[in-house]
């Protein structure tokens, strides 16, 4: 099995040639990114994406942003999905990574959704993969193994993280949830979380290596499940990123850090992590 690195555009403040360039130099596959609205803009991601021979993973949020807004429909989302979907569809995406549903929504209603939304996909010959995220229907691991059980078919992204500030503990005390959502696990959001917060100031940090090595026991549960699934290759998004996750200086607002070099570290880190564990199971 192998592993595919994608380079987030979120936080990204250059160019989108810069940004080429940057996951070029970092020896990633591509990028992830929502499809951007104007025609001009579409044409000019597939054709940057062309030149550097690299993949796009389409993001797409239904009924809002990262978080829904409270009073959109299931319908709502539904057709939000649907249209973001289709707009990406000239580009061509390796996948489709969806925030969707609503956390307030009651099982029956995310169940609907996530079911209607995957036909969609299919209809439309895209994979999907939803995301465990606060706000959405996946933004608890009870919520995530409650609806999977009815859904065994649904593909899901992992972003451990933000599980870390919903139960106020690290994701892997909750080892038979991660073990149970693995089993569907298709994509993983590289990000680490703490107790309070769903972003480590560093994850290289010697005061936060438990919460590195928490999410790194969750990220093999995933390979592992893969691997027993035959797939012959898994894709990883570092995902540390700004609005509010980038720890920042009082008074002053300058981050602790640079919002790259988070992400080219923890890049590395599970390319070596990656290379080790594969090793350990005797399989190229």
């Amino acid at each position: 099995m192998q592993l595919a690195h994608f380079k987030t555009l979120w936080g990204h403040e250059g160019s989108l040639e810069e940004a080429v360039s940057l996951a070029l130099d970092a020896g990633f596959e591509g990028l992830e990114a929502p499809c951007p609205e104007n025609t001009e803009s579409r044409d000019q991601l597939g054709q940057q994406l062309a030149d550097g021979n690299l993949q796009w993973i389409q993001e797409i949020c239904t009924a809002g942003s990262y978080v829904p807004r409270r009073d959109a429909t299931l319908n709502e989302h539904l057709d939000d999905f649907e249209s973001q979907l289709l707009a990406g569809k000239a580009i061509g995406a390796r996948f489709v990574n969806v925030m969707g549903g609503c956390d307030a929504w009651p099982i029956s209603d995310s169940v609907t959704f996530f079911g209607r939304a995957n036909d969609i996909a299919q209809r439309h010959g895209v994979l999907a993969s939803f995301e465990t995220h606060r706000g959405r229907s996946f933004f608890s691991p009870w919520n995530t193994v409650a609806i999977l059980e009815q859904l065994p078919e649904l593909a899901v992204t992992c972003d451990f993280s933000h599980w870390a500030v919903v139960c106020e503990r690290q994701p892997d005390v909750e080892w038979d949830c991660i073990t149970r959502v693995a089993t569907q696990a298709h994509h993983i959001h590289s990000r680490v979380g703490y107790d309070q917060g769903p972003q480590v100031p560093h994850p290289g940090a010697p005061e936060y290596q438990s919460a590195l090595t928490a999410h790194q026991r969750c990220w093999e549960a995933v390979w592992e499940s893969q691997l027993a699934r035959g797939m012959e290759s898994t894709s990883m998004t570092p995902e540390f990123g700004t609005d509010g996750y980038l720890h920042l200086l009082p008074y002053t607002q300058a981050p602790v850090a640079d919002l790259w070099a988070l992400n080219r570290w923890i890049a590395e880190c599970e390319m070596a992590h990656f290379d080790n564990w594969k090793m350990a199971n005797k399989q190229g």
